[in-house]
């Protein structure tokens, strides 16, 4: 079974939690309606969960409700752990570059904190 976390900055600030601030308590339940999906099931939907295409092993949680389409990205820990670490409300049809960046460029920080240099 795979386990979500959220990504912290050095700082103890979390990109996701600021994000989730920002949506209303029904996106909220939606949102975490499927973060569970992909912590219960093995196989899951890729209309819910699917590795992005050329960039660094990053994979997208993907969330509608109503006209909103919210986009969580992270990466794998190993086979089971999904760290989260960057979310954004998506107004196009490919996912823009500037987010992968943000999301490449965090996962880097959790690996270079995790592992001594």
């Amino acid at each position: 079974m795979r386990k979500i976390i959220f990504y912290r900055f050095n700082n103890g600030k979390c990109p996701i939690e600021d994000y989730l601030n920002s949506l209303s308590q029904k996106q909220i339940e939606k949102v975490f309606f499927v973060l569970d999906l992909i912590e219960q099931f093995n196989i899951v939907p890729r209309k819910f969960f699917k590795k992005l295409k050329s960039t660094d092993n990053l994979w997208e949680a993907r969330v509608q409700y109503g006209n909103n389409i919210f986009r969580l990205l992270g990466f794998f820990d190993g086979n089971e752990l999904v760290v989260l670490n960057h979310a954004f409300t998506k107004k196009t049809q490919k996912t823009p570059q500037k987010e992968i960046k943000k999301a490449e460029q965090r996962k880097k920080d959790y690996f270079s904190q995790r592992r001594p240099a």
